[in-house]
């Protein structure tokens, strides 16, 4: 279950003229736009490829489009654990344009990230909040997420 993708990569949302769909490498330079914006500049060459090798692992990423580059993205993985019968998806991105925001566009990324986690054979997502993100953890509350304790990283790679 943890590796099943969500059949087709079907259109998941429309409303008012904004799509919801899976990303595909011909939307990076958009998206590269979109994520500079946000102070996380990526190349569109390597963006591309990363979107390309996401669709054969155990995640997605979706879009919000409107008439032109994307207005948001939501990207997540799934993994199984001990602890649940079903894999978890992981809230990984996500991110709406800095004028595109209040206008519900972060609500449809995140019920769309449930649909296909759901279509994946997931049983819960989890995102990040950081305690210095006050509107996110708002944000996190409102579209149904309850707090879950803290996480932590670990770098894989030698520190030189």
């Amino acid at each position: 279950m943890a590796g099943r993708q969500p059949p087709g990569d079907p259109k998941l949302t429309s409303r008012h003229g904004l799509e919801i769909r899976a990303a595909t490498p011909a939307d990076a330079p958009g998206l590269a736009t979109l994520l500079a914006e946000a102070g996380q500049p990526i190349d569109p060459r390597a963006l591309a490829e990363r979107l390309a090798g996401l669709r054969h692992e155990s995640g997605t990423a979706l879009l919000a489009v409107q008439w032109g580059p994307p207005s948001g993205i939501v990207v997540l993985g799934w993994y199984p654990t001990l602890r649940e019968a079903r894999p978890t998806a992981l809230v990984t991105t996500l991110l709406v344009g800095v004028e595109d925001r209040r206008r519900g566009i972060g609500r449809l990324l995140v019920k769309a990230a449930a649909q296909a986690a759901r279509l994946a054979g997931c049983g819960q997502m989890e995102i990040t909040a950081p305690d210095d993100a006050p509107h996110l953890q708002g944000f996190c509350t409102a579209t149904g997420f309850a707090p879950a304790g803290t996480r932590f990283l670990r770098s894989l790679r030698k520190q030189g």
